[in-house]
C-alpha cells in the first residue's frame, strides 16, 4: 500500500475509536518490515489510566501476534473524529516505538488528508531516546 492508501486506511479507522469523554478521535495504522498491516485506534476509559492510545493498540496487536520489527505508522486524529490538523503521538507512544523500531529508519506520518501529510524519523520526533540499545553491555 502505498501512503495515501494507508492515510485512507487510518482515517477510516477513527470510527472504531472509543472517545466518550474527550471526543478526540485517534487512528492509526502500523506497517511491518514483512509488509503485515496492523490498525489501532484509542480507547478510553472512565477512570482515564486504563485509556490506551491508538498507536499503541496498534503495536501491541502486531507484537501479540509474534511481529517486532516495523518500518511506518500513519496517525490521524481529530475532535469528533473530524480530522483538521495533524497530531504527533504521545510520549509514551514514542518509548513504545522505541522498544521495537530504529529510531534512524521508522517513519513516522502524521496526515490531515491524503494530500496533506508530515513524514518524520522517530529520532527527529524523540532526540535522545532511551531504548533496548542503552541497556546492552559494551
Amino acid at each position: 500500500m502505498d501512503n495515501k492508501e494507508l492515510i485512507r486506511k487510518a482515517i477510516d479507522g477513527l470510527k472504531y475509536s472509543y472517545a466518550p469523554y474527550s471526543n478526540f478521535n485517534v487512528s492509526a495504522v502500523l506497517v511491518a518490515k514483512d509488509g503485515s498491516i496492523y490498525t489501532g485506534c484509542n480507547i478510553e476509559n472512565a477512570a482515564y489510566t486504563p485509556s490506551n492510545c491508538a498507536e499503541r493498540t496498534a503495536f501491541f496487536k502486531a507484537v501479540s501476534e509474534g511481529v517486532k520489527e516495523f518500518e511506518t505508522i500513519i496517525i490521524v486524529a481529530g475532535k469528533g473524529g473530524k480530522v483538521e490538523n495533524i497530531t504527533a503521538p504521545c510520549g509514551v507512544c514514542r518509548q513504545v516505538m522505541m522498544e521495537f523500531c530504529d529510531p534512524k529508519t521508522f517513519k513516522i506520518i502524521l496526515a490531515k488528508s491524503e494530500e496533506e501529510y508530515k513524514e518524520f524519523t522517530l529520532e527527529e520526533l524523540l532526540p535522545l531516546g532511551f531504548g533496548p540499545r542503552d541497556l546492552i553491555e559494551n
